[in-house]
């Protein structure tokens, strides 16, 4: 019988530098300024200096990955990476070479099937919808799944096109930069494997958040319709969540912890309202923004990683990670933890 795939190890990396919200405040040149840090739960967030990169980030990732897993970098035999920010020696964007062949080269391997793909800030769940494919059809063994996000650049540039608290660019303010890896295996048992990954595509929504390469000024820009994007994700969230667990075959109720994607603490509040009136139960919500903001694709494995270091997680925890992403795309990876908090216990 073959088994979807399982997590085997996770690693996340933020540079050093931090800068907080209200040194981001300060630069903005409107006189009312928003009261951000109330609204989103961002105190501060990591940015690169100026020798790190979307590469950079993803190869520590891929260190700290390694560092918990059973397998060597030259035994991974597929790379999938999913950034959405490509950048390499400062801002300088790379189509090809790939971000995937750059790390293979770099950690060494050279047996491992390489390729990019771009999903917004769900690129990483997409990553593993496609890892855990290839691993149930016996292609490969093993699959990293990686992504360096150097994307505080959109911050940068809104700063210098903000004229007032309604313009397009304020979501911007809310980023920071980071890498996540995840190594994939395949599942032995039907306890291990992940229970499902699903992705839905909302297209008529794609529009309410665009990226676009910034003309005047280095890196890109980010316009967003904040409310609309929030109003419509939650209000179509609920009967997709719905469906993946009746796919599943399990209930809300059989969730232990939930992950959203980590934009702002109150949407994340709303959420989990909206949550608990729909389905009549309630999982532990997860909220790892105060000092990392939101990390684009990275962002829920980064938050797992914080959270398999804190030994939050008990072996026989349910989690879903749910994902929310300009397109509109909604989806969730719900696994079990079984044995993956034991090799990050302090």
């Amino acid at each position: 019988m073959t088994y979807n795939s399982k997590i085997e190890s996770i690693g996340a990396f933020y540079p050093e530098k931090s800068v907080s919200t209200d040194a981001l405040l300060s630069r903005l040149k409107i006189k009312r300024k928003p009261k951000l840090e109330l609204l989103t739960g961002i105190h501060s967030r990591h940015v690169c200096e100026e020798k790190e990169d979307s590469l950079s980030l993803a190869i520590k990732a891929a260190e700290s990955c390694l560092k918990h897993s059973k397998y060597e970098a030259k035994e991974i035999e597929m790379i999938i990476n999913c950034s959405i920010s490509r950048y390499v020696n400062g801002t300088k964007y790379y189509f090809e070479p790939s971000l995937s062949l750059m790390i293979k080269k770099t950690l060494g391997n050279k047996k491992a099937q390489v390729f990019d793909i771009s999903n917004a800030c769900a690129g990483m769940i997409t990553g593993a919808l496609l890892a855990n494919s290839f691993i149930r059809q016996g292609v490969v063994k093993n699959c990293l799944v990686i992504s360096g996000e150097n994307i505080t650049n959109i911050a940068d540039n809104a700063i210098r096109h903000i004229d007032s608290t309604s313009h397009p660019e304020m979501a911007s303010l809310t980023v920071g930069d980071a890498g996540a890896a995840v190594i994939f295996e395949q599942a032995k048992s039907k306890t291990e494997e992940i229970d499902i990954i699903s992705m839905q595509t909302l297209s008529e929504y794609s529009d309410l958040c665009m990226g676009y390469q910034c003309t005047d000024f280095p890196g890109a820009y980010m316009c967003t319709d904040m409310k609309t994007i929030h109003d419509v994700s939650l209000e179509r969230s609920p009967e997709i969540i719905k469906n993946n667990l009746k796919e599943a075959l399990l209930s809300y109720s059989d969730i232990d912890y939930l992950i959203p994607h980590q934009t702002a603490k109150r949407s994340i509040q709303s959420g989990e309202k909206i949550f608990q009136e729909f389905f009549g139960a309630s999982p532990k919500v997860i909220d790892n923004l105060y000092d990392n903001g939101n990390t684009a694709s990275t962002t829920h494995f980064t938050t797992l990683y914080k959270y398999l270091n804190k030994g939050l997680f008990k072996t026989n925890d349910r989690v879903m990670l749910l994902s929310y992403a300009s397109g509109l795309v909604i989806g969730a990876l719900i696994f079990t933890i079984n044995d993956l908090n034991k090799r990050y216990e302090l």
